[in-house]
């Protein structure tokens, strides 16, 4: 059967409607606006970069992010709880808490050979952003010269504090063999509240008895939290050190 003649074809002159692609996906936003203009679900789903199971990556962040209790909870997830929200998966997970961490890492400088820390307000600023998330205690040891200037800290143990799970040995071994003068001991609260706890303030007195018989003074214990931080400073009056004190975060 012959075609119609061309001229008997129906062509519309009205345009398809089309969906504005730079309102519907977030690299054309973020090109076009910056990324201060994309929500936090958008931001996620660039870093997914796909989706999966039939849900686009979109979907898939926002699900991220309901699961988790919006960034904070996000932060604090570990890798099996992120990889196991459909279409995660372990290669997502390792990416999205390798991204996470870099933000910690990028709001807190970490604190390098030579600076000078004169008070717990000083360790608040600085580990505060890298502890606020961690799911579990984390106990450190910061190591100074005899002008308070850093040596390095390490980190001693992880887990909830008790006597037994920090013991003076691991934490006045590195200061001993770096020659340290003193030591300021940090730890974070997970629930969010500085308030030390018995077990806390037992730590810090078995550590400073510790201190005084290998001739390391412990200057501190900060403790820190989301919501601010605890000085359980033993020496109120070492030189420029700051007298015990509750402070406040930001």
């Amino acid at each position: 059967m012959p075609r119609p003649p061309a001229t008997d074809r129906i062509v519309s002159k009205t345009p398809i409607p089309r969906r504005d692609l730079a309102a519907d996906r977030p690299r054309e936003r973020l090109v076009a606006l910056g990324p201060e203009a994309l929500r936090d679900a958008e931001l996620l789903a660039l870093l997914l970069r796909t989706g999966g199971r039939g849900a686009d990556a979109l979907s898939v962040a926002s699900e991220l992010l309901d699961r988790c209790g919006g960034l904070a909870g996000l932060a604090g997830a570990s890798g099996h709880e992120l990889a196991a929200v459909a279409g995660v998966g372990p290669a997502k997970s390792a990416s999205l808490r390798a991204s996470l961490e870099l933000g910690r890492r990028l709001a807190a400088r970490r604190l390098a050979p030579g600076d000078r820390i004169r008070g717990p307000a000083d360790v608040f600023r600085h580990f505060h952003p890298r502890l606020r998330d961690a799911p579990h205690e984390r106990f450190l040891a910061i190591l100074l010269d005899g002008r308070h200037r850093v040596l390095r800290h390490e980190v001693v143990s992880q887990g909830t504090l008790t006597a037994s799970l920090v013991h003076p040995r691991e934490v006045f071994r590195p200061a001993l063999r770096e020659a340290a003068a003193a030591l300021i001991l940090v730890h974070n609260h997970p629930s969010g509240d500085p308030t030390p706890s018995p077990e806390d303030r037992e730590v810090t007195a078995r550590l400073v008895r510790a201190g005084e018989l290998l001739g390391v003074r412990v200057l501190d214990h900060v403790i820190v939290a989301e919501r601010g931080y605890t000085s359980l400073g033993p020496e109120p009056g070492a030189g420029e050190w700051l007298k015990p004190e509750r402070g406040v975060g930001r």
